[in-house]
C-alpha cells in the first residue's frame, strides 16, 4: 500500500485532482468528509463541540451550524485549537478504519487540507502538493464559491503559505492550467505513485 498525502491552498483546485486521481483508480479518504461525519447529529462527535462552544452553535434541526462556529473559531486561535483537539483524533482515528479495509496494493490518498499547518507529512509514503498562483485561488473562491473578498483573503492568509507547502511536497501538481493539462498531468502522476506502490522499499529500522 502507498499511503499519499493530497493537499493545497483553499482554492487550488485539490477537489478536482482528487476527482481525477480516483477515477484513476485511486482510494480516496477525504479528511474534510470525515470530519463533517464525525460531527453530524446524534454523534458524540457533535456533543463534545456542543459542550465546548454552546447550544448556539446548532441550527434548529440539530445539526451543527458550520457558518456560525467558523465565524468563532477563525476569529480566535484559542477556539479554533479546541475545536481541533475534538475533531482531529476523531478524524484520524475513522481515516485509519478505512485506510485498513483498502487492498494491500492499493494508492490511498489522504486528501487532507491542513496536512502542512498540522506537521502531519512524515505520516505518508509521498506528499503531493496542487499548487495555484494567489490570485487564481482569490479568484476561484470569489467567483465559484461566493465568498466576498475579505472572506476569501482571510481564509487564505489562515492557511500555511505557498512556500512552506511546496517544502514539504515531493510531487507538485500545477493548477493554473485548463482542465486538459490538469488531466494529463494528473494521469502523469499517477502513473509515478503505481511505479512507487509496485517498487520494494527497504524494511523501516
Amino acid at each position: 500500500m502507498l499511503k499519499v498525502g493530497l493537499t493545497g491552498g483553499i482554492g487550488a483546485g485539490k477537489s478536482e485532482v482528487s476527482r481525477l486521481l480516483v477515477e484513476c483508480g485511486a482510494v480516496l479518504i477525504d479528511a474534510d468528509r470525515i470530519a463533517r461525519e464525525v460531527v453530524a447529529p446524534g454523534t458524540p462527535g457533535l456533543a463534545s463541540v456542543v459542550e465546548a462552544f454552546g447550544p448556539d452553535i446548532l441550527t434548529a434541526d440539530g445539526s451543527l451550524d458550520r457558518p456560525r462556529l467558523g465565524s468563532i473559531v477563525f476569529a480566535d486561535p484559542d477556539k479554533l485549537a479546541v475545536l481541533n483537539g475534538i475533531v482531529h483524533p476523531l478524524v484520524g482515528a475513522r481515516s485509519r478504519e478505512l485506510e485498513t479495509a483498502a487492498a494491500e496494493d492499493a494508492v490511498v490518498v489522504h486528501d487532507v487540507p491542513l496536512l502542512t499547518e498540522n506537521g502531519l507529512a512524515p505520516l505518508y509514503d509521498v506528499v503531493v502538493v496542487v499548487d495555484a498562483s494567489p490570485k487564481t485561488q482569490l479568484d476561484r473562491l470569489v467567483r465559484l464559491r461566493g465568498m466576498t473578498e475579505e472572506d476569501a483573503r482571510a481564509r487564505m492568509a489562515a492557511q500555511a503559505t505557498r512556500e512552506k507547502r511546496l517544502e514539504i511536497a515531493d510531487i507538485v501538481i500545477d493548477n493554473d492550467v485548463p482542465l486538459d493539462d490538469l488531466r494529463r498531468r494528473v494521469r502523469e502522476v499517477w502513473a509515478d505513485l503505481l511505479r512507487r506502490a509496485h517498487t520494494p522499499r527497504p524494511p523501516q529500522e
